[in-house]
C-alpha cells in the first residue's frame, strides 16, 4: 500500500461515523479537531470561523497557506477549497462526506512543499446538512468585507463509483447526454465559474488520466436545475463567486447516500486518488509560482 493510500484510509477510519449536530454533537466537534490537527501537522496555518446556529455555536475549520514571498502590496485573491464535515442522522458518512476530508486532508500534505503565488484556503464546512449554514456565513462575510476569491471549489461526495450498466441516473432537467455507466466523477459549475471548470478539465486529463470526467455549466445560480445546487458551492454561487462542485453525483448513482449503509467498504479508493491528483494539479495551476 502507497503512503497516500495508507493515509486516506486512515484519515476514513478516523472521520467515519455520524457526525449530527443533534444526535451526535460529541463526534461533530471531534471532527473538527480531528481536521485542525491533521491541517496542523502539514504545515498549514489554522483558524477556526465561529457562528451561531440552532440554539449553539459550531465552526468552519479553516487553513490557510500564503506566499512565502510577495513583492507588491496585498496578495492576490486565494483559491478556496472546502468540505462539509457533518452528516445526516443514523448515517456514518463515508461518502458523504468523508470522502471529501479526505481528499482535502491529503491535498494539504501534497501542497505542503509547493511554493505559492496566491494563498490556499481549505476549509472544512459545517451543517452543510442544515440548509447550508456554515458556508453561508462565510460567503456572506466574505462578500461584506469585499474579499475577492479567484475560485471555489467544494468536493461533495467524491469516493462512489460504480462499472455497472445503469449504475448512473441523471438529475431531471439536465440538458445534456450523461454516461450511463457512473464511473465518472462530474464538474458542476456556473458560467462565472466556466474558466475554472475548465482548468480542473485540463488538470485532470494530464494528471489523472484514468479519471474520467464530465462538466456541465449551469445558467445564473442553478435556479432551474436544484439538483446542481445541493451543497457549498451554491453559497458561493449566491454571493457571485466563481465556485465549482466536483462530485460523485451522490444519490443518483450511490444507493448507500444518506443511509446506514455509507461506510468505508463501498468506497472506491483509486477513484478518490484521482481526485486528489486533479485537485493538487488544479491548485497548483491557479495558485501554484
Amino acid at each position: 500500500m502507497s503512503p497516500a493510500h495508507f493515509r486516506i484510509r486512515r484519515h476514513l477510519q478516523s472521520l467515519v461515523g455520524e457526525r449530527h449536530p443533534e444526535r451526535s454533537p460529541h463526534a461533530l466537534k471531534k471532527t473538527a479537531h480531528y481536521l485542525a490537527t491533521q491541517f496542523a501537522k502539514s504545515g498549514w496555518k489554522v483558524s477556526h470561523q465561529s457562528f451561531n446556529a440552532l440554539g449553539e455555536t459550531y465552526r468552519n475549520i479553516v487553513a490557510v497557506r500564503a506566499p512565502s514571498r510577495f513583492i507588491g502590496g496585498a496578495y492576490p485573491s486565494p483559491l478556496l477549497i472546502g468540505a462539509h464535515y457533518d452528516t445526516v442522522p443514523d448515517s456514518p458518512g463515508a461518502d458523504d462526506n468523508a470522502s471529501g476530508l479526505a481528499v482535502l486532508l491529503e491535498t494539504a500534505v501534497r501542497l505542503q512543499s509547493v511554493a505559492l503565488s496566491r494563498p490556499v484556503w481549505l476549509i472544512g464546512f459545517c451543517l452543510e446538512e442544515q440548509d447550508r449554514l456554515g458556508s453561508r456565513v462565510l460567503a456572506a462575510r466574505l462578500k461584506a468585507e469585499g474579499q475577492a476569491l479567484a475560485g471555489v471549489i467544494i468536493l461533495e461526495c467524491v469516493g462512489f463509483s460504480s462499472n455497472r450498466p445503469a449504475s448512473q441516473q441523471v438529475p431531471p432537467g439536465v440538458p445534456q447526454a450523461v454516461p450511463t455507466v457512473g464511473d465518472f466523477l462530474a464538474i458542476v459549475g456556473n458560467e462565472s465559474a466556466r474558466n475554472l471548470v475548465q482548468a480542473i478539465e485540463r488538470s485532470a486529463t494530464t494528471h489523472a488520466p484514468a479519471l474520467k470526467v464530465q462538466s456541465l455549466i449551469v445558467p445564473g445560480c442553478g435556479e432551474a436545475l436544484p439538483h446542481t445546487r445541493r451543497s457549498d458551492h451554491a453559497s458561493f454561487w449566491d454571493a457571485n463567486y466563481p465556485a465549482v462542485m466536483l462530485t460523485d453525483t451522490a444519490n443518483f448513482r450511490n444507493p448507500h447516500y444518506h443511509r446506514e449503509t455509507d461506510t468505508i467498504e463501498t468506497l472506491d479508493v483509486p477513484f478518490l486518488v484521482g481526485v486528489i491528483d486533479t485537485v493538487t494539479a488544479v491548485t497548483v495551476e491557479l495558485a501554484g509560482a
